[in-house]
């Protein structure tokens, strides 16, 4: 351990600098635990069982392979507060306490007391946000065209599978197809090629971040077909000390204009190209001088899906929004651990 230790422990990194007890009301509110009068084994705190929510979120590990890395790792159980040979939560555990969570709406209140953590830290909310939404992937459904068109019109699995119950509880009625376009590579002689149509299968989530520190400070999701630009008056926050909103071509529009300049933000989001004519240069600067900006939020989704793998295994959109949001809340909390070791080494 102390050779984990001298070589840098992330875990030791995340313990030092996150106070975990700040969750301690919100959870003890939403578990609701009995006082144990009756009986019965006791359970798991519920810091430590947020502990382990997080840690499977930066790893994107299923809850059975949470069990054995429990027992397996030994930052893990230092970081959990375990001792070799005792009792450690199971698959069943790990399951069980974040759809309580779940259930009980508690996770955007853990996210809000993360945020709160951030603000008394110094990391509030400026130099504006930045808004974009990305395709989280889920295990891709195979239903024929009657049960596509009942899953459009709004049916539930038990009603579209009334005599095949086992296979309603693997249908997820709530993500959907859709296309993500990308740009393609010029021919060999240099002339442009249309963009490639990629289609995709799973949820969507839009977020906002600030500009100043990156954190994630507002999120939201949808399936996967939501239009990213109706999200916009959804993610974005009044609390940032600076008024600007930058934003891809997406969220372009009469009626987000309108409603920036309602809220008393000033709109840097990219303008599109005139159909049937060439972009203008003023117009083209002006989008690469946001891009500057905008590309940030790129970073954010990259981490999340290349180093924490983000994936959705489970069915419904209930369980699809704990599992981006507790995504977004460790983000966060990477980002903390960032700010904060470079302010101690400089």
């Amino acid at each position: 351990m102390k050779r984990l230790s001298a070589q840098g422990d992330p875990l030791e990194a995340l313990e030092q600098v996150i106070d975990f007890e700040a969750f301690r009301p919100t959870l003890a509110a939403a578990l609701a635990y009995s006082h144990g009068a009756k009986g019965g084994r006791p359970p798991y705190d519920p810091v430590v069982m947020l502990k382990v929510l997080v840690l499977a979120a930066q790893n994107n590990v299923s809850d059975a392979r949470m069990e054995w890395l429990i027992r397996d790792r030994l930052s893990w159980l230092r970081f959990l507060g375990f001792d070799l040979g005792a009792a450690t939560p199971d698959a069943n555990t790990i399951r069980t306490f974040r759809e309580r969570l779940t259930n009980a709406g508690a996770l955007d209140g853990l996210f809000a007391d993360f945020d709160r953590q951030l603000k008394e830290r110094g990391y509030l909310p400026m130099g504006g946000q930045i808004v974009d939404a990305t395709l989280v992937a889920a295990p891709k459904q195979r239903n024929t065209e009657a049960e596509r068109m009942a899953v459009k019109e709004g049916k539930n699995a038990a009603e579209i599978w009334p005599d095949e119950p086992a296979k309603a509880r693997q249908k997820d009625t709530d993500a959907r197809w859709t296309l993500k376009f990308a740009k393609a590579r010029p021919t060999a002689d240099g002339r442009p090629q249309a963009d490639i149509a990629i289609p995709s299968f799973g949820y969507k989530s839009s977020i906002a971040i600030c500009r100043a520190f990156g954190f994630i400070r507002k999120g939201k999701t949808t399936d996967g077909a939501c239009y990213d630009g109706r999200m916009l008056s959804d993610v974005v926050t009044n609390d940032n000390t600076a008024s600007d909103v930058w934003a891809d071509t997406a969220y372009r529009s009469q009626s987000n204009e309108r409603w920036l300049k309602s809220q008393g933000r000033v709109s840097r989001i990219h303008r599109r190209k005139p159909k049937g004519k060439p972009m203008p240069a003023n117009v083209r600067r002006g989008n690469a001088t946001k891009s500057s900006v905008r590309a940030r939020v790129e970073h954010v989704f990259a981490h999340q899906k290349a180093k924490m793998g983000l994936f959705i295994r489970t069915i419904g959109i209930k369980r699809a929004e704990a599992k981006i949001t507790l995504a977004n809340l460790a983000f966060n909390m990477h980002r903390l651990v960032f700010h904060e070791t470079r302010a101690a080494a400089g």
